[in-house]
């Protein structure tokens, strides 16, 4: 398998590998464009990226990893300067928003200092429901699934799943 089948399909792998470096790239150049000249005709750089898109407002400041791992439903925002790190799906329901500096991170890194001096990192899909709300400064961690109409406050992180209608805390 190559290191992109392996974080394609959830096992460990090796993110300083040449192709996931290239793609990375990929992306980072399409966010660079959007983000030092944001308009509607950039936006297409970085919604080229996306898995799936329905409609979405992206602020400036956004940054992904790939983007081919990130599904949105309809009526997403994103305020500036928000961070999603797909090296698993990121799934979005309907009528979503990201406050300013939320982050969501599916990658991961072994907690043994052996294991994590190999190099490798294994990734866990994100999930948020239709209409959530998740604060400025947000951090939502690999494997969190988020069910609908919840509310995360500023600068929370979020590191287990919070159950459809309940405010996380």
């Amino acid at each position: 398998m190559t290191e992109l089948e392996k974080m394609l399909a959830g096992v460990s792998f090796n993110p300083i590998d040449i192709e996931l470096r290239l793609l990375r790239e990929k992306a980072r150049l399409a966010c660079a464009k959007y983000n030092s000249h944001p308009s509607k005709g950039n936006l297409k750089h970085v919604t080229r990226l996306f898995k799936s898109l329905k409609g979405a407002v992206i602020e400036p400041g956004f940054q992904c990893d790939y983007g081919g791992q990130i599904s949105v439903g309809e009526n997403f925002y994103a305020n500036f300067n928000c961070v999603l790190l797909d090296s698993a799906q990121i799934n979005i329901g309907d009528n979503v928003l990201l406050g300013p500096g939320v982050h969501i991170y599916t990658v991961d890194h072994p907690r043994d200092a052996t294991q994590r001096r190999s190099g490798l990192c294994n990734a866990q899909p994100v999930t948020l429901g239709s209409s959530v709300w998740v604060g400025g400064g947000a951090k939502i961690l690999p494997g969190v699934t988020i069910g609908d109409d919840v509310i995360i406050p500023a600068n929370a992180v979020v590191t287990k799943d919070v159950p459809t209608g309940q405010r996380y805390l």
